[in-house]
């Protein structure tokens, strides 16, 4: 007798959580910026010499894990009662020089031993590839460490930083020169995308991000995915450049059920005859002064280029939504074209112009934030292998509960 075929159940994939940054802009004073520019100065100080340290022990230490090495190697550097006599004894030595590392917060300095951690082991797996001969051509030199980067401090909550008012003030742990003090009730201008007030999202520790220019925090959100609703039909959308966008209703067995071509011809036109005027006029420039631009050159016709543009997407994702609405789809599946790059057309070419206008993100970010009933978004991929971003519709009101509109 043959033996019965049994039947293997295949597991689903659970829908693990997912991270996403948002930028919380804060408004300071002078003095308070300086002070926070201060910090991330001392803590440049302070990570500095990890890097070398780290590289040392990374034999001793590449095989342990996370926590591990963060243990490992804050009790190599940091002197306690019961560790009086570390094996590296440099911050023991400089604190005449760097007052700052006298009190230097524990969990500033955990943070910067992984951040550390991070820096070498990225070395290490660069120069293992080079060693191995996975390289661009024969003739690429060796990565390098880098010990002097433009790191910037990580916050843990409650250690470094404090959050008030449902979030609309926050204090921070700073270096004023003298001592380690708190910079109480600094105003958030803005909270990016407001993860946060999403019902199971969880926000992590952030960055704190200071230089000449920005003054902010990249707050790290955790979040979790929702199930996606089975749908007998979906709008499958294919964004080129000739055609703008390609609507299908297609059903699981793979009938398509209605098509719709989404091409703004006479927007795109005026966008593109702004852009000739401005190539014409920088030609024209170039031959008579033979100069670079100043700053500001043909600033309103980039402008009124870039608006139209930006019309362009909206028009787009509103033309993809009533689509949708019409055939009373729950599923809107979109091309993830993050990250894609041009390979073809030189530079100065029409075609090149095409691809650099190309707004695809714009129409993305437009369909994911242009209609009340879009929630959420799950990335996948296709049967052929490429990224597909289903976005489902009327599945999630935690947004419109938790009071973000």
């Amino acid at each position: 007798m043959g033996k019965s075929k049994t039947k293997h159940k295949t597991k689903k994939k659970k829908l693990n959580s997912m991270i996403r940054t948002d930028v919380w802009k804060l408004k300071v004073t002078y003095v308070e910026k300086e002070l926070l520019l201060l910090t991330v100065a001392e803590y440049r100080k302070f990570l500095k010499p990890l890097v070398f340290i780290v590289n040392a022990e990374w034999k001793l230490m590449g095989n342990l894990t996370d926590k591990e090495k963060v243990n490992y190697l804050e009790k190599s550097i940091h002197a306690t009662s019961k560790n009086t006599i570390p094996k590296y004894s440099y911050y023991q030595k400089v604190i005449n020089k760097y007052s700052s590392f006298r009190k230097f917060p524990s969990y500033l300095r955990r943070a910067a031993i992984a951040d550390a951690i991070g820096i070498v082991s990225s070395f290490q797996t660069r120069y293992r590839e080079w060693q191995s001969g996975i390289r661009k051509n024969r003739k690429v030199r060796p990565p390098r460490l880098t010990a002097i980067c433009q790191s910037y401090p990580a916050l843990y909550k409650g250690q470094q930083v404090k959050y008030n008012n449902d979030y609309q003030n926050v204090s921070l742990k700073v270096w004023n020169g003298f001592d380690w003090v708190w910079l109480e009730e600094i105003t958030v201008k803005g909270h990016g995308l407001n993860r946060h007030k999403v019902i199971g999202n969880q926000i992590k520790s952030p960055a704190l991000l200071v230089n000449s220019k920005t003054c902010q925090l990249s707050m790290p959100v955790k979040i979790k995915p929702i199930k996606k609703e089975d749908s007998d039909y979906v709008c499958s959308v294919d964004l080129g450049i000739n055609n703008a966008a390609t609507c299908s209703i297609v059903g699981q067995d793979g009938t398509v059920k209605a098509r719709k071509f989404i091409n703004p011809a006479r927007d795109i036109d005026r966008r593109n005859k702004r852009k000739m005027m401005i190539t014409k006029k920088s030609k024209q420039t170039h031959r008579k002064t033979s100069k670079k631009f100043v700053k500001g050159f043909c600033r309103g016709l980039d402008r009124k280029s870039s608006n139209i543009n930006l019309e362009i997407s909206r028009y787009i994702s509103r033309e993809i939504i009533d689509f949708a609405k019409l055939h009373d789809v729950k599923v809107i599946v979109i091309e993830n074209l993050a990250g894609w790059k041009a390979k073809g057309g030189k530079k100065g070419t029409l075609m090149r112009q095409k691809f650099h206008l190309w707004c695809h993100q714009k129409i993305w970010y437009s369909v994911l934030i242009g209609d009340k009933y879009f929630s959420r978004v799950f990335v996948s991929k296709s049967s052929t292998n490429t990224l597909r971003t289903p976005v489902t519709l009327e599945t999630l009101r935690s947004l419109e509960l938790s009071g973000c509109k």
